[in-house]
């Protein structure tokens, strides 16, 4: 009988099976190499003075255990940003508006100070970033969006397997011609910044594309039955972020969890509300406020960001019930009730081996 086991990347990273988890929680990564996946650590909401010891507490308790690095490097920021002066300089309609949804929300400014409310992205930040990052015992490095040809090479060049995450075929050969060591074929259905084609679509171009180097499928994936048809498709494992929100481990905010327990597919949608890039989110009031047509047009990045990351700040920190959200992927139907990673994990091995059972068994008839 056919079972989930490790395929050629798990082999070269280390975890027992190839369900690969991305989270801001460094309690999340713990947990998920405890359970034997390969959790990787989102830090592209992290202060750069803070990362190294963010790293050194997750690797204290890994005690060895292999993890993953992801970061965010979009192209087109500038190379030193002050969120002071990006704030001064933000269109005077823009802060009018965001100034009424306030009032109309009754949202008080945040009290503690966060990446959103201190931080906008930009060159230097990436910069910091890198260095911390590869100061790392991380054994993966992995890019969200963007990829810089030295950041590859630099990752290489000390040991690290690189990753680069694509949304289209054309993404995967820019990529592929940097020489990373996989990629992660994320498909519209995924939460955060994603593109226009679907998973479905996307996986087997990506495959194509990859000739021979390994491929993990992205994108609205919450099931083991979807795991199993990520290596049907011929991915060598899945991409799990929003599933994880569900996780005590995660520490989601009691409002924004009962809100992704509550919502379907179709209540997440993609806006530039969020970052000024297109992004998945699960909608709340605040989101469809931007959706309205007496909304302005969302500023690019970094400027959104400056205009409204106090907001979002705000809104997690008083558990705003509703206005909170945050990004997620159409696999918000997978999320049930609250739960923990190794039920998360455990749920998902036997749902992956009931499904490669069945299409055993379907094949033999």
């Amino acid at each position: 009988m056919v079972r989930l086991g490790p395929t050629a990347i798990c082999r070269a990273l280390g975890a027992r099976y190839p369900v690969f988890g991305f989270s801001h929680s460094p309690d999340v990564i713990v947990a998920l190499a405890e359970a034997g996946g390969f959790g990787v650590l989102g830090l592209a909401r992290e202060m750069p003075d803070d990362i190294a010891q963010i790293i050194a507490r997750v690797e204290k308790r890994l005690a060895g255990k292999p993890y993953g690095i992801d970061l965010m490097l979009p192209a087109g920021v500038p190379q030193h940003a002050d969120i002071g002066n990006v704030r001064a300089a933000l269109p005077s309609a823009h802060i009018e508006f965001v100034a009424a949804l306030r009032e109309r929300f009754a949202l008080a400014a945040p009290t503690r100070p966060s990446f959103f409310t201190t931080q906008v992205r930009s060159e230097a930040l990436f910069n910091a970033q890198i260095e911390a990052v590869l100061a790392s015992k991380a054994c993966a490095v992995a890019t969200a969006i963007g990829i810089r040809p030295e950041l590859i090479a630099r990752a290489k060049a000390v040991g690290k397997y690189t990753i680069s995450l694509v949304g289209s075929p054309r993404h995967a050969q820019k990529a592929l011609a940097l020489g990373v060591d996989a990629l992660v074929a994320q498909g519209a259905d995924a939460g955060g910044h994603t593109g226009p084609i679907g998973t479905f679509s996307l996986v087997p171009q990506i495959v194509a594309v990859a000739a021979g180097r390994p491929v993990l499928a992205a994108g609205g994936i919450g099931t083991g039955a979807q795991v199993a048809a990520s290596l049907a498709m011929g991915a060598q494992g899945a991409w799990l972020g929003t599933l994880w929100l569900a996780a005590k481990e995660n520490h989601t905010p009691p409002a924004l969890l009962q809100r992704l327990i509550e919502a379907n597919s179709d209540d997440t949608l993609v806006t530039r509300a969020h970052s000024g890039k297109p992004c998945r989110v699960v909608r709340s009031a605040w989101i469809d406020a931007w959706q309205a047509s007496d909304a302005p047009a969302p500023l690019p990045m970094p400027q959104q960001q400056a205009l409204t990351g106090g907001d979002f700040s705000a809104m997690h920190e008083y558990d705003c019930a509703d206005l909170i959200y945050e990004a997620a992927g159409q696999s918000v139907f997978a999320i049930d009730a609250p739960t923990t990673v190794a039920a998360q994990m455990a749920t998902l091995i036997a749902e992956a081996n009931e499904a490669l059972a069945a299409l055993e068994a379907a094949m033999a008839d």
